[in-house]
């Protein structure tokens, strides 16, 4: 996918899609994200969890959704302190110790060592990739069964106005 062709379809600025272009691709070719629907939904979606491709770590206030990461043993997060270490990060925001040891295995990075790996382009795109394959949301795309997908990745329909509109750019956009 060219800078041009993402900077169309997910309405980010063209120097972070000349940045993240290549990782996106490779990662979509890796783990099948390879039709127009599937496509347009994991741009959408990503596109919207990491604020257009600026975000891949979670902006800290701590709110008061943040506060209550930590302790939550449905993501892993047992020890004091892990709410923050294991904080949303990667361009679908994967977040808690769980999900982060769970990410790293498949990957094959050390992330509950250095979670901070889940910044790096290539690292971030190939985790999204990975957790929307994992996750089943492959076919959920070829349905086009967008708010299911928007639940799967966020247990709700925050934001679901954006990623709507971030989807139908995206299909305009892949033809």
């Amino acid at each position: 996918m060219t800078p041009e062709l993402l900077s169309a379809a997910t309405g980010c600025t063209l120097r972070n899609a000349q940045l993240w272009s290549a990782p996106l691709t490779a990662a979509m070719a890796e783990f099948e994200i390879d039709s127009r629907y599937r496509q347009a939904a994991f741009l959408a979606q990503v596109g919207h969890e990491s604020g257009s491709f600026v975000y891949v770590r979670e902006i800290w206030g701590p709110t008061a959704a943040q506060l209550r990461y930590e302790g939550r043993v449905d993501l892993g997060n047992t020890i004091p302190g892990d709410g923050y270490l294991f904080r949303g990060r990667g361009l679908i925001q994967v977040t808690g110790r769980d999900n982060y040891r769970a990410v790293g295995a498949a990957l094959g990075l050390p992330l509950l060592a250095r979670p901070e790996l889940l910044e790096d382009p290539d690292n971030a795109a190939r985790s999204a990739a990975w957790w929307w394959k994992a996750h089943g949301l492959n076919e959920l795309a070829d349905g086009q069964l967008f708010t299911a997908i928007t639940k799967r990745i966020n247990g709700g329909l925050t934001g679901l106005p954006d990623r709507e509109l971030r989807y139908r750019r995206a299909l305009e956009a892949l033809g």
